[in-house]
């Protein structure tokens, strides 16, 4: 685990962060959860297992703090654990090709299943199970699989820059 990826999950969480806040609610007060692509960014990038529970214990007070769904606190902490973990896992199986459309979408589908079943059962839904897994889940699976497309090959790019410009040295001096 190094500062830089830890930095470098900060600042992506912290565009999650805006993206999160600034997007409007779909249905029944719920929205696409852009901090999610910010968090499968940061998992593909670094692929660091402490780093990777760090950015999702972190993404889910983000957006608990900032959910609108009732009593959506908890289940997005929930959530963001358990998708951690189903991406890291997706990491090792999924081959590289088909990574990205892999994890923009069964890890939002995991996410979103997990933060409907948590929330059912601290809280009551506002709508059925099926109406919000089609009117939210699905829609945001889409959007963030576009949006992974989007980001996901800019960010391994400064990534490797940055990454690369870290290690350069300078010569001692001779005396």
């Amino acid at each position: 685990m190094s500062l830089y990826d830890l930095v470098l999950a900060a600042l992506l969480l912290g565009i999650g962060l805006i993206l999160h806040a600034v997007f409007p609610g779909i249905f029944a007060g719920m929205k696409p959860d852009f901090s999610l692509i910010m968090l499968f960014v940061i998992l593909m990038l670094t692929a660091d297992k402490r780093v990777g529970f760090i950015a999702g214990i972190a993404t889910g007070i983000i957006t608990a703090l900032t959910t609108t769904f009732p009593m959506g606190e908890i289940p997005n902490v929930i959530d963001k654990l358990v998708t951690t973990a189903a991406v890291l896992a997706m990491l090792r199986i999924v081959p590289k090709k088909v990574l990205v459309p892999v994890v923009g979408v069964v890890g939002t589908l995991v996410s979103g299943i997990t933060f409907l079943t948590s929330a059912a059962v601290i809280a009551e839904l506002p709508a059925s199970f099926t109406s919000l897994m089609g009117m939210v889940v699905l829609p945001a699976a889409a959007i963030n699989t576009v949006g992974l497309f989007l980001l996901y090959p800019i960010a391994v790019k400064l990534y490797a820059i940055n990454k690369a410009g870290s290690r350069i040295t300078t010569a001692p001096t001779e005396k």
